[in-house]
């Protein structure tokens, strides 16, 4: 059996799975459909919330983004983490209590205001329409891959399936689909990454095994030789801060403002029975969530340095230190079909150059090595995961 019929069979076993939970989990009544009878319990509510706050952004996109931006990227992690927090602590427990489902009704209510809650209604729909559009890019990444079509037509398998449970199980559905889908999720994240820093750095523990030092003898520490690798191509160091700190305080905080408000993740604290197990079920949640999120930095930093050691065999500049085109490695072939990854020979010589070519100081070195420019023109930031 190859691996792609392997694929498919793990991952239709997965999403039958997750129709047949839909199916046995069906909704029976309003209240269980909106807000599943309001009767789970907080550790399942937790891991259902932390599947719902992670999902594709945070598993698919946000690895991809620390991996290009390197420390700046840290802003995902605390604006993202941040929100949740203000949503737990702040704002969700007060809603349950209050009585109302949403942001909206309460501020409504609370300011004796339509227009204060017309106000939050149009900031809740640009909130949630940008929340779906990033939501719905990693669907298309992840099927397209899977499937190896378009990435157009991976959105729109997605949707479909997603469709297919949401409408059948309502709330109640969807939270013990959730649940497995945390499961499922969290085992592919952190497997491989486990194994990625165990090849790397000897060390099986990715958060550790960032911080360590190469596993081939050589005492030089994983960041340092990424640093050293991206510098030498022209890059930023992968570990030096290139935005201000203004400007990433105000990032974390619009983050962390912006995702607090995100109604899918608010209606979950009415699933529980009462307000101390929504308050229970919010610790448990970031315990959830914090697995992933203190994975994702070693996910990165070490896909950025498979990425550029995979392209920069060699030393820079030589005439045999790029990876030949014609013996790219599968997984670049693979995701070629997709269209998120693309190579283009500016210079005619088969092997692919990728190097910072907004960089006026390295261009210029680059143009003495005979090369015409950077030659990846595309590189989704979302396949490196």
């Amino acid at each position: 059996m190859d691996l792609q019929t392997l694929t498919y069979i793990v991952v239709g076993a997965t999403f039958a799975l997750y129709i047949g939970i839909a199916f046995w989990s069906r909704a029976g009544s309003t209240r269980e459909f909106y807000v599943a009878g309001g009767g789970i319990h907080p550790i399942a509510n937790g891991m259902a919330t932390a599947a719902d706050w992670m999902s594709a952004a945070s598993f698919i996109s946000m690895a991809g983004l620390i991996a290009f931006l390197g420390y700046d990227g840290s802003v995902y992690l605390m604006g993202w983490t941040g929100g949740y927090v203000l949503l737990a602590l702040l704002l969700a427990p007060y809603l349950r209590k209050f009585g109302k489902f949403t942001v909206p009704e309460f501020i409504g209510d609370r300011y004796y205001s339509k227009l204060a809650r017309l106000v939050a209604v149009v900031c809740l729909i640009v909130a949630s329409i940008t929340y779906v559009i990033g939501q719905m890019k990693g669907v298309g990444v992840a099927f397209g891959r899977f499937l190896e079509v378009d990435f157009e037509v991976g959105v729109l398998v997605g949707m479909a399936i997603v469709f297919v449970y949401a409408v059948l199980g309502g709330m109640k559905g969807i939270t013990y689909t959730q649940i497995a889908q945390y499961c499922v999720l969290i085992f592919a994240y952190t497997v491989p990454a486990i194994f990625i820093a165990l090849n790397l750095t000897g060390n099986p523990v990715p958060q550790l095994g960032l911080g360590d030092t190469l596993a081939d003898g050589s005492g030089v520490a994983l960041l340092d030789k990424l640093d050293r690798i991206v510098t030498d191509l022209g890059f930023p160091a992968y570990t030096e801060q290139k935005d201000s700190s203004l400007n990433i305080f105000l990032l974390t905080l619009s983050l962390m403002i912006g995702t607090a408000g995100l109604p899918h993740v608010i209606v979950r604290f009415f699933t529980v029975p009462r307000v101390s197990d929504a308050r229970a079920s919010a610790g448990w949640a970031l315990v959830f969530i914090a697995i992933l999120y203190t994975t994702a930095p070693a996910v990165g930093a070490m896909a950025r340095l498979n990425l550029m050691d995979t392209i920069q065999t060699g030393e820079v500049g030589a005439t045999d230190g790029n990876l030949l085109y014609a013996e790219r490695p599968d997984w670049f072939r693979n995701w070629e079909t997709t269209g998120l990854l693309r190579f283009e020979d500016l210079n005619g010589d088969g092997r692919i150059q990728y190097y910072d070519d907004t960089n006026p100081e390295f261009a210029a070195r680059a143009a003495g090595y005979g090369w015409q420019g950077h030659e990846m023109v595309t590189v989704d930031r979302d396949i490196l995961v």
